[in-house]
């Protein structure tokens, strides 16, 4: 009598689903072009970078640097000067308010003292009172008159503070001034340059085929600004690696008019006599 088999367990893997397949390489529709509109193409990349050359120029010029560490210092002047020109004020109301309290001291010093030589206080009492208090109004006066010279000199060196400040703050600006003026011009030169540069690539781009220069376009705003590359030497110069041997075969199978493509960086390969194949 047979042994019934002993039943496999089943397999954690049968009826898995199954991994969904690698993502395709980016590839596009074959385009076709003719080989002088693919080396025109090289014309407008060219203009491109040049482009994008003038842009990175126009925000790295030293002059947005040296405006901004200027600006910085002004403005902590500016602050300084402010700062000085209120303490000045400051020191010029003091003054006045001291010199305010001197004069009326000396004042009624002056009545009692006139009091006093005219006689007409006879009471041993009163004449003392009246002699006390001359004094203390002498002390009183000698105390606000220390003031005052103490609050002038205050006010004196916030003055020249306040003229070292604004000799400063002239100075700086100018440096500012001066700057400002340099790289205005420096950006009408480069702005010049750009309307120039963008008019020749209207007219080398409308040279070429609507369809490979919207393909280009698109690889441009994909690969930083690079859409198209020269095959020169067996080297893609778009990301300058040497093509292995059986892209190059493919590429040397490819009928002329077609518009190949670099397999490491996706650019598009133009080929010309300098391409090595």
């Amino acid at each position: 009598m047979r042994r019934p088999s002993a039943r496999r367990p089943p397999s954690p893997f049968r009826g898995a689903p199954r991994a969904p397949p690698l993502p395709p390489t980016d590839r596009s529709p074959q385009l076709n072009a003719a080989p002088a509109d693919q080396i025109r193409l090289l014309d407008v990349q060219a203009l491109d970078v040049r482009l994008q050359q003038l842009a990175h120029k126009r925000k790295s010029l030293p002059e947005h640097a040296e405006i901004e560490s200027l600006s910085k210092d002004l403005a902590q002047l500016r602050a300084l000067l402010v700062a000085a020109q209120t303490e000045e004020s400051d020191c010029a109301r003091e003054q006045a308010k001291a010199e305010q309290d001197v004069d009326q001291v000396r004042k009624r010093a002056a009545r009692d003292q006139q009091r006093l030589d005219s006689g007409a206080v006879t009471s041993p009492k009163d004449l003392s009172n009246l002699q006390r208090e001359i004094a203390s109004l002498a002390k009183r006066q000698g105390d606000l008159e220390d003031i005052v010279l103490e609050v002038m000199e205050r006010r004196e060196a916030a003055q020249e503070r306040v003229k070292e400040l604004t000799e400063r703050v002239a100075s700086v600006q100018a440096k500012v001034d001066d700057a400002t003026a340099r790289r205005d011009r420096a950006l009408e030169e480069i702005d010049t340059e750009v309307a120039s540069v963008t008019r020749e690539r209207e007219a080398v781009a409308a040279a070429v085929p609507a369809d490979l220069l919207k393909f280009y376009d698109k690889l441009r705003e994909q690969y930083g600004g690079i859409g198209a590359a020269k095959l020169h030497q067996r080297t893609c110069q778009g990301c300058r690696q040497e093509l292995a041997i059986t892209e190059l075969n493919d590429i040397r199978a490819a009928a002329p008019d077609a518009v190949v493509r670099c397999e490491n960086c996706r650019r598009i390969l133009v080929r010309t006599a300098e391409s090595g194949l």
